[in-house]
This record gives C-alpha cells, sequence and structure tokens, in this order.
C-alpha cells in the first residue's frame, strides 16, 4: 500500500508539472512572475524526487538501525519494570 500510495502521488506531480511548465510566464527578465515560475517549478521538482527517494528506498538500512535502537529500549524497559535491569554499556 505505501508503495502505491507514492506512485500515485509521484504520477500527480509529474502531470501536475507537464501540465503546468509551458503555462509558467518565464522570460529574461528578473521579474516577480519569473521568480514565481522558476520558485514553482524548484518545489514540483522537490515534491517529484522525496518520492523517488522513498520508492528506491535509499533509507532502508538507516530504518533497520533504527528499528534495531528502538527494541532495545523497549527491552531495557521492560527489565527495568521487571526489576531485572542489567545495564548494557556500550565501551567506547
Amino acid at each position: 500500500m505505501k508503495g502505491t500510495k507514492n506512485i500515485i502521488y509521484l504520477g500527480l506531480a509529474l502531470g501536475m508539472l507537464f501540465y503546468a511548465v509551458p503555462r509558467l510566464a518565464m522570460s529574461s527578465e528578473a521579474t516577480l512572475q519569473t521568480a514565481f515560475s522558476v520558485l514553482w517549478i524548484v518545489f514540483a521538482l522537490m515534491i517529484i524526487a522525496a518520492h523517488l527517494h522513498e520508492l528506491i528506498g535509499v533509507d532502508e538500512e538507516s530504518k533497520q538501525e533504527t528499528a534495531k535502537v528502538k527494541r532495545m529500549k523497549k527491552w531495557q524497559l521492560e527489565q527495568m519494570v521487571q526489576g531485572k535491569r542489567k545495564v548494557l554499556q556500550f565501551k567506547k
């Protein structure tokens, strides 16, 4: 389901970009309309990049590390509540 949602949003963002770019006012002069057009395109490309980043799964290793840390903290909390706490310390 998560991948499907990203694919749909990616398609919508690409469609929005292809629809709007020909209609944006781009000129060689530095006007407020040109600045808005450039900024709008940059934000649209950032949205597309974020969805591609999520689909490709670049952060998968860091998510696994975060899950390990959360499991360890949960285990330590359970041990403390049960009165069996032996503090695990990592040597530097």
